[in-house]
């Protein structure tokens, strides 16, 4: 060991600047990585700030990478094998890492000899020589053992959707071309649960996930190459679905005595938002927002997200999601029958403020319904119209 060697490692490992360089090397010049969602981030600074200290402590002792490293990247080699993020970007972050690294203590050569240069270069070829072979053998096992569970992998898929554990758009269609099946690009999401209390009470993770299995199954999913993934969280049912599927879940969970939400409207790289939406839509929703004839669906979850003070879209989107074509100009007709009917309480008395035959507003009050989905004369959908033409007319100053 130097003691220059030791000054310098310490010095840089004071300053949180290197992980930031190293990180943002990274992020800058590994696509897989510009990909990221900021949720990853956390975990890709904290592998940083670890590897910079092992290679900066072999370095100081003039070491090889211990046993315990090694394990510890093929770990890492590991994870990412599970979360689809390709073998050779997380290689080449290494190597980008390693390059800033020289580049650092380079900066600070005023205290170091032509050996230090030396001995930090060679290590730093070696190990990455090392880590290179242990790492690509750790992801091809890995990979190989997920391919072969294929049915687990599926599920594996899901929970890491649900999660947002994502490298990518690229690298989760890669993930699951190995798998043998197609994601969906449109898609809803349904998280059910049995309609009985009781059986909540008594259920556990093993329910949902045999029923998992049969909503799945009834919905038409699964199959060679099928577009469907299922799994549990909790006591509750999972399911990725083509959004053609959408107009079948209702019937399906009332064969089931299950409830559910379905989500349709987020993208495939946010299905951890969906989840979110469905999962705090069955959490929240009072007892007479659900109907054996149908399911929760975006509107009921982003109306009772803006209850509970957890929006995840503004207020003017919720109206919108919600009344959908009744906002445009053509159909304000509509939307001024339904603002009178909720107003006054009844077709009769909305017919009289809107100076038309009952009928009439009887009639528009269909079309809304037709329109969204909605039953103006069901308490709890009326709720939520009532909610969306408040945000909807309040921003329109009228």
């Amino acid at each position: 060991m130097t003691n220059k060697r030791e000054r310098v490692r310490q010095e840089l490992l004071a300053d949180s600047r290197l992980v930031e360089a190293v990180v943002e090397a990274v992020h800058e010049q590994v696509p897989a990585y510009t990909a990221l969602d900021g949720s990853r981030f956390p975990e890709v600074r904290a592998i940083a700030a670890w590897a910079t200290d092992r290679l900066l402590d072999r370095w100081v002792t003039d070491s090889a990478i211990s046993d315990g490293d090694l394990r510890r990247f093929r770990g890492i080699a590991a994870a990412r094998a599970a979360d689809g993020r390709p073998l050779q970007a997380v290689l080449r972050a290494y190597r980008v890492a390693a390059a800033v690294l020289a580049d650092e203590v380079a900066a600070r050569a005023p205290q170091l000899s032509a050996r230090d240069a030396f001995a930090l270069a060679q290590l730093l070829l070696t190990a990455m020589d090392t880590i290179s072979e242990e790492m690509t053998t750790a992801y091809a096992a890995t990979s190989e053992r997920l391919t072969g569970d294929r049915d687990r992998s599926l599920q594996l898929l899901l929970d890491d959707l649900i999660a947002g554990r994502h490298a990518s758009l690229g690298a989760l269609g890669a993930r699951a071309s190995r798998l043998g099946v197609q994601l969906p690009e449109r898609y809803c999401l349904l998280v059910a649960e049995p309609a009985d209390a009781g059986v909540l009470d008594r259920g556990s993770s093993d329910i949902s996930l045999m029923a998992s299995t049969a909503l799945l199954a009834a919905l038409g999913g699964g199959g060679a190459r099928g577009t469907s993934l299922a799994t549990t969280h909790g006591s509750r049912a999972v399911l990725l679905l083509p959004a053609a599927s959408a107009d079948a879940v209702p019937e399906v969970l009332r064969r089931h005595a299950w409830r559910g939400c379905v989500i349709s409207g987020e993208s495939l790289d946010r299905v951890a938002v969906a989840h979110r939406l469905a999962a705090g839509a069955l959490d929240t929703a009072p007892p007479h927002a659900h109907h054996t004839d149908r399911a929760l669906t975006d509107a009921d979850a982003h109306v009772l997200a803006l209850l509970a003070g957890h929006p995840v879209v503004s207020p003017d989107q919720i109206g919108r999601i919600v009344l959908g074509p009744l906002v445009e100009g053509a159909r304000r007709h509509l939307l001024e029958a339904l603002t009178a009917y909720i107003d006054t309480g009844s077709a009769n008395a909305a017919a009289r403020e809107l100076h038309l035959h009952p009928q009439s507003v009887r009639y528009r009050l269909r079309r809304v319904r037709d329109i969204t989905s909605r039953d103006p004369q069901d308490p709890w959908q009326r709720l939520t119209l009532d909610i969306a033409r408040t945000i909807v007319l309040g921003g329109r100053g009228g």
